[in-house]
Order: C-alpha cells, then structure tokens, then sequence
C-alpha cells in the first residue's frame, strides 16, 4: 500500500488545495506553531491511523503525532485517537484530507467488525468485493481486513473469477473452465480458479468438470446453500454471494460454506463520525 499511497497523497492535495489554501494563508501567519488532536464523536472501529501518519508526513514532516488509539481499536465518542502538533498552516491544511480518509476507513472497518462478529464461533469469513470507490481500493480492502473481515481478490489480476457473464459469452462451464486452465498454462500464471455457479445444473456440471478452486453459490436460498455444501463435500472451497444481509448471514454460514462476500462492507457504509480541533 506504500507505492498506491505515494501516488495517490500528491493527486489529493492537488484536488484540495489547489494553488493554495488562501483561506489559512490571509489569517494565519506562517510562522505559527499548535496542535490538533482527533476526537472520536461515535462508536465504531478505528482505522487509518497509519494512513494519517503518511498524510502528515508527506506534506510536512516536521508535524509531531503524539498517538493514543491503534488501527484495530473499538471506539466511543469522546475519545482522542492523537495529537498532531506543528505549524498551524500545515494542520488546517491537512484536516480534512485526513479525516476524509479516516472516517471512510473507520466505516467500512466498523460495519466489517459487525459482520466478523457474527460469525463467532463458525469457519465463514466475511469476504469484501470489487464494489469499492475508484481509488480507494487500497484502502477500503485495508479497512476491511483492520474490521477482521478477509479480503477478496484485490482486483482483476490475481484471481480468475468465471462469473455468469463470462460463462455465458464462453458458451457454458466447461469452455469457461478449460479456456481459463490452458490461459493459465499458456502464460505460466499460478492463480486461483473460482467459478459461479447460479443453480444445481450448473453445479452438478463444475463438480463433473473440476479444475476449480472455489465454487461461488450466487443467490442460492439457505437451504439449498446447505445442499449444495453437502455436494461439494469439501472438494472445492465454496462462497456464498448475492442478497445476503446481516440478518440471515449467521444462517448461511451454518451451512458450513468457508466465505461469504458481502459488497456492502465496501459500497454503502457511512463514515465515521470524527474531528480535528485546535487545542487552546
């Protein structure tokens, strides 16, 4: 994540400041020294904090962060995750870059956290997807695995996913699957094969064919997901997908399926509530 973030930092301090921040800079004088501190005004997950430190660092590395909370920790409101102390020009013009990135990754890290915790107790993990925001998948996916959720492929290049359009613009499961087995072959690529499958058919045809790693149940109904888990009989790794909300995610990962992916860790949470105040 170092590479994307030393990439990324300078594209959004350029979209946010522009040719300057002439707010801070017609009332503030440049030699002004003080400190922020981040204050937590809800319940949730802490996460990205490190993010945070490459923030500050990158635009002004003589800002001082005295930290008290971890990426990782459950928080309430009143609590202070740090202290950032340095030229006030730097702060006021960091602010909200940061909090943009923390606040979103405390988020999908908080819902994430809810999930995992239902699953106490069974082998299911909580899957992210590619249902993230355009680049801030790095993050997202960080934020995830911070909450205690796994993440899934990263994005189109490390994984084969034969999903029900590829299936059908191949011609069917097996050209899916073989065409995918001789491109891995043909390119001397190591990557895992998953396969989706819609319905017992097309179940019953990945199970005579083979060559997978992964079978993905697509918005199969709980009983079926148990029937189906009982078909695969651990030859395959198996994930459910599609509908699945908190209240019946205990319920498929009863059925003894390894992952289940939810998009709505990633494309539907609502930031985290937090600021970063002057302190007098």
């Amino acid at each position: 994540m170092q590479s994307e973030l030393q990439q990324l930092v300078p594209l959004w301090f350029s979209e946010d400041i522009g040719d300057g921040d002439h707010t801070s800079l017609s009332c503030i004088p440049a030699d002004a020294m003080g400190t922020s501190r981040l204050i937590i005004k809800e319940a949730g997950v802490l996460a990205g904090v490190e993010v945070a430190k490459e923030i500050f660092a990158a635009f002004d590395p003589t800002l001082q962060m005295k930290q008290f909370l971890h990426d990782g920790d459950e928080v309430k409101p009143g609590d202070v995750a740090f202290e950032v102390t340095g030229k006030v020009l730097s702060l006021l013009q960091t602010e909200r870059l940061m909090l943009n990135i923390m606040q979103r990754m405390s988020g999908v890290a908080t819902v994430t956290r809810k999930y995992a915790n239902q699953l106490k107790g069974l082998k299911t993990k909580v899957l992210d997807t590619r249902k993230t925001t355009p680049g801030l998948r790095m993050l997202e996916k960080q934020a995830v695995k911070i909450g205690g959720g796994v993440n899934h492929r990263i994005g189109l290049f490390d994984m084969i996913l034969l999903k029900d359009n590829h299936v059908d613009f191949a011609g069917g499961i097996e050209n899916a699957i073989r065409r995918a087995q001789n491109y891995l072959k043909t390119k001397g690529k190591q990557l895992k094969i998953e396969i989706e499958v819609r319905n017992f058919d097309e179940l019953n045809q990945v199970l005579a064919i083979g060559g997978v790693d992964r079978i993905m149940l697509d918005n199969f109904s709980v009983e079926d997901t148990r029937k189906a888990v009982a078909l695969i009989a651990g030859r395959f790794e198996t994930e459910s997908s599609g509908g699945i909300t908190f209240d019946t995610l205990r319920s498929y990962a009863e059925c003894g399926v390894d992952y289940i992916s939810v998009g709505a860790l990633t494309h539907s949470v609502k930031s985290l509530d937090m600021s970063f105040k002057a302190v007098h």
